[in-house]
């Protein structure tokens, strides 16, 4: 069987089943059970595929994901989240657009602590919505910055999705969540830059109101008690694994036992908390681990039947230079963003991508970070992608679909802009690993 018939019968299987409403992780598994069997010898193939799979899931580098993933849980659910962006708010004042500046400050530490764009979209979609229009905030002052700020959490650490990604493309998960720091912090950047822009062009989209006027020792000591605190998990987990005294496995163990002292601290962790916590991260995880033994299960089958080899030769064929093939790759990802969810995209491309990259000479880090920012643009890129959805159900019911769409635009520019910067000046996403 010629490459391109193997991978088109992996693949159409993969697509069929999705067609017909199966779950991604069963499809995958699916297709490759009917692949074992076509490729591998029947069904001593199958038992050496399930072997190999299984073996996948005793990797040590995926420990950190459901560690992050209840991190993320606790905070949520505690309602350690609500008191720092109530603090963050006090603390900006009567500046024209704070809520939409609240929205990014507390939005970017949530993420850092979350790691899940859909919880942290949910959270601020809930929190700051109903806010910002009762205080007559135009949509694209309220909805933008939550659709912006939830992509966050793909690239700053502790990030679910980079964990997963790296372990999926066997690069190093520390590297990849250090090199996610600069690049989320300059993206968070231009986020405040395109609020003050809108602010200057149109000040009625966030109209000014009066707000109660704190003495400066009170500000200090709101910055202390409510914020710092929970800031400062995700300053020690990076610090830690820049010095090199942690593996992300361990960082992620200190985030999650931080996050639970912050909640006794505070007097908020409850029994209902801690259950609901540990339910969500496990349903995460289980679904994480089904999607890595897809994965490496796939990515054997593609090797083996010479699929993989065969698209590589075929894709290097054309002598494009390497930025045009980075360029037609990252079209590809955004294109499969506006109808497909994250993790299947991982899945379908990163068994093809990774090894075309390597053939093209890219720095495996670097390529994995363009990687993580295509799927965060893809997340809110129209028509379908997952953050407008989430969006849609936490805003009011009188907000439309096209409200939400237009209110993404300036934070998907954001995001390519950022992408533009990487391309030029790498070092901005590998100078922090290479310490």
């Amino acid at each position: 069987m010629e490459w391109f018939e193997a991978l088109a019968l992996l693949l159409g299987t993969i697509l069929l089943l999705m067609a017909v409403g199966m779950p991604i992780a069963l499809a995958f598994l699916a297709a490759n059970i009917i692949g074992a069997w076509v490729f591998m010898g029947g069904e001593r193939g199958i038992t050496q595929l399930l072997n190999n799979g299984l073996g996948s899931l005793t990797k040590y580098a995926l420990m950190p994901i459901p560690l992050f993933l209840l991190m993320g849980e606790i905070f949520f659910h505690t309602g350690l989240g609500g008191r720092m962006f109530t603090a963050i708010d006090k603390l900006l004042g009567r500046l024209p657009g704070r809520l939409s500046y609240v929205t990014v400050l507390g939005g970017t530490a949530f993420s850092t602590l979350s790691g899940s764009s859909m919880g942290s979209t949910a959270l601020l979609g809930a929190l700051m919505v109903p806010e910002m229009n009762r205080r007559g905030y135009k949509s694209h002052m309220s909805i933008g910055p939550i659709l912006g700020t939830g992509g966050l959490a793909i690239i700053i650490p502790p990030s679910a999705l980079a964990v997963l990604l790296a372990t999926l493309a066997q690069i190093d998960v520390a590297a990849l969540l250090l090199a996610g720091v600069i690049p989320g912090l300059v993206l968070a950047g231009f986020y405040i830059a395109t609020i003050w822009i809108q602010t200057q062009i149109d000040p009625t989209a966030a109209p000014a109101y009066e707000v109660e006027r704190l003495p400066f020792a009170k500000k200090i000591g709101l910055l202390l008690r409510e914020v710092l605190p929970m800031v400062s998990v995700m300053i020690i987990i990076i610090v830690l694994m820049i010095q090199g005294f942690v593996t992300p496995s361990e960082a992620a163990a200190f985030g999650a036992l931080g996050v639970v002292i912050l909640a006794a601290i505070f007097r908020c962790l409850t029994w209902e908390a801690m259950k609901k916590s540990v339910i969500g991260a496990l349903r995460v995880t289980l679904m994480a681990y089904l999607i890595v033994f897809g994965s490496a299960t796939f990515s054997q089958l593609l090797a083996f039947s010479g699929a993989s080899r065969g698209l590589v030769s075929w894709a290097t064929s054309f002598d494009l230079a390497p930025l045009a093939m980075l360029m037609v790759m990252f079209a590809v990802l955004l294109l499969l963003g506006m109808f497909m969810e994250q993790i299947s995209i991982m899945l379908l491309t990163v068994p093809i991508f990774f090894p075309l990259a390597q053939t093209l000479g890219f720095d495996p880090i670097w390529f994995a970070l363009i990687m993580l920012l295509s799927l965060e643009i893809s997340f809110t890129t129209p028509p379908f992608g997952l953050l407008l959805f989430v969006m849609k159900g936490v805003s009011p019911p009188e907000t439309t679909m096209r409200e939400i769409y237009t209110s993404a635009f300036p934070y998907i520019f954001c995001s390519l802009f950022l992408v533009i910067l990487l391309i030029v000046f790498p070092q901005i996403a590998l100078w922090l690993p290479a310490l």
